[in-house]
């Protein structure tokens, strides 16, 4: 038997943005989608980028806490994570995201920001698949 293939990186240091949003459990679906196609396609493909600046955002939900979203971005550098901070990009953002998400939605938790250096990812450990 083969023994299972696998890719370890370390000493990465990429930016991680993590948001928690609750908001009422009938309009989960549809925050998934607005928030697809608002934000993460908004801020992936940014007029004049020459590539999506982040690496990876993932969506997790809990089934134990219904209505309760939580987004992980790994950001390509703090540079591209400051770039798509513009004030003026995330006000048009939101803007959009309101007109076509008009429940209420709130931000329960944003633990990137309460550390004075932010939350880093230092090291992935992965499977791979092998196309046998």
């Amino acid at each position: 038997m083969t023994p299972p293939a696998y890719r370890y990186t370390r000493d990465e240091r990429l930016p991680i943005e993590v948001l928690v949003f609750s908001m009422d459990p009938a309009h989960v679906e549809e925050f998934l989608t607005v928030d697809h196609e608002v934000w993460t396609l908004g801020e992936a493909l940014l007029p004049g980028s020459e590539r999506i600046p982040f690496i990876a955002k993932e969506v997790w939900l809990d089934g134990t806490r219904p209505g309760e979203v939580t987004l992980v971005f790994v950001w390509e550098s703090a540079d591209a994570w400051r770039r798509v901070a513009d004030v003026d990009i995330q006000t048009r953002l939101q803007a959009e995201f309101d007109r076509r998400f008009p429940h209420p939605v709130t931000l329960v938790q944003a633990p990137h920001g309460e550390t004075d250096e932010g939350l880093v990812r230092w090291s992935r450990f992965e499977r791979v698949e092998s196309d046998d």
